[in-house]
């Protein structure tokens, strides 16, 4: 293992080298200081949860505080792994030597404050502030990790290990011209977001013992809820994503014609395949509410968390649906407004099962389906 540094040794590499973000480094170095020094570990988490994702941020504080706790840490480690993939100065060798880095992070097999000190220079001005953040913090974020029991800790690992092999794999294929065909899009899917439905299943269950009887059920139904959450994303960022040359579309949906992104607008047949997708997406999200069903009714905080996720994705998809032609997320990017109509409807429903699929059957209406 190579000789560690402190975080404050991090902090003065960084913003002393790099590819001239001074300004950013220079702001960022003052705050990172105040954050080490004066920030617990339950605040340091709702910090950085907030910086790279407000869905997350306004979601997981739902769970139970136990639940809470683990789970921010595993959307953290997960986001450190996303934060590699997206980085455009990063070559895919590049990319799959950074994962597995940071896999021998989690594991401990290599120390957190290398990988970060390595990696931060190699970061662009695309990559966010919040992101930046987060890798400078790695070493905190990983001895929280690594003070979970022993089961908490598998399931972490598992899911970071799947996730960077996964992702790798695919950055060696990615382009514009979409995958070859929806078995591609399945495998992708489950790598970027599959995994993450099986290690919610296990730290739920690890949880609650009533949950623990469901668990053969949830894990055959986790990875379709994983799916339907990331096509969601997946056709919201269509345009994004092709700015920067990467197309997660299956050619045999679109006759294996791409051209329509190339030109930048919706042919029909672009529109045909998007349709299929839809209606692919709301297959799989139908069987994540059959997941968040067989959570018991007096885990409320659970089954919120989880619902909100599906009840969000829902309304994105009747977004695209209704826009076909839209050309960028903004165009089909849900309102506060529904957010917050969403939230206060799961909380009047989450405790009957009954109930929760009247509100789930409204919000799907007239979205084309696909069967599983």
């Amino acid at each position: 293992m190579k000789e560690t540094k402190s975080g404050t040794d991090i902090l003065s590499s960084w913003s002393t080298n790099g590819n001239g973000q001074s300004t950013l480094r220079n702001q960022s170095s003052q705050k990172i200081n105040h954050i080490r020094k004066n920030y617990s570990d339950a605040r340091l988490q709702s910090y950085l949860l907030e910086e790279v994702s407000r869905t997350f941020a306004l979601t997981i504080p739902a769970l139970p505080q136990e639940l809470s706790r683990v789970v921010s840490n595993a959307y953290l480690l997960c986001r450190i792994v996303d934060t590699v993939e997206d980085e455009p100065n990063l070559s895919p060798s590049e990319k799959k030597r950074y994962c597995n880095r940071f896999i021998n992070v989690v594991t401990a097999t290599e120390s957190a404050e290398s990988f970060a000190l390595d990696l931060l220079p190699l970061l662009s001005d695309e990559t966010k502030a919040g992101e930046f953040e987060l890798i400078l913090l790695t070493d905190r974020v990983i001895n929280i990790t690594h003070q979970f029991d022993t089961l908490q800790q598998k399931a972490l690992q598992g899911c970071v290990q799947n996730m960077a092999e996964g992702m790798a794999y695919y950055q060696q294929s990615v382009s514009g011209k979409g995958l070859q065909n929806l078995e591609d899009l399945n495998n992708y899917c489950y790598y970027v977001a599959g995994v993450v439905g099986e290690m919610l299943t296990e730290l739920f269950c690890l949880y609650s013992p009533d949950i623990n009887e469901h668990k053969n059920k949830m894990m055959n139904l986790a990875v379709s809820f994983g799916q339907g959450l990331q096509m969601t994303n997946i056709l919201k960022d269509i345009w994004e994503d092709y700015e920067r040359s990467a197309c997660w579309l299956p050619r045999d949906h679109f006759r294996d014609d791409l051209q329509s992104l190339q030109d930048g607008k919706s042919t029909k047949e672009f529109r045909d395949g998007l349709e299929t997708l839809i209606g692919v997406a709301h297959g799989h999200l139908k069987q994540a509410m059959e997941y968040v069903l067989h959570i018991p009714t007096g885990e409320k905080g659970i089954r919120r968390f989880c619902y909100w996720a599906i009840g969000m994705a829902i309304l994105t998809l009747q977004k695209i649906h209704k826009n076909p032609g839209f050309t960028s997320a903004d165009e089909v990017k849900i309102s506060r407004k529904s957010v917050k109509a969403t939230i206060l409807l799961t909380n009047m429903t989450v405790g009957s099962n009954h109930l929760l699929k009247i509100l789930f059957n409204i919000m799907r209406r007239k979205l084309p389906v696909q069967k599983i």
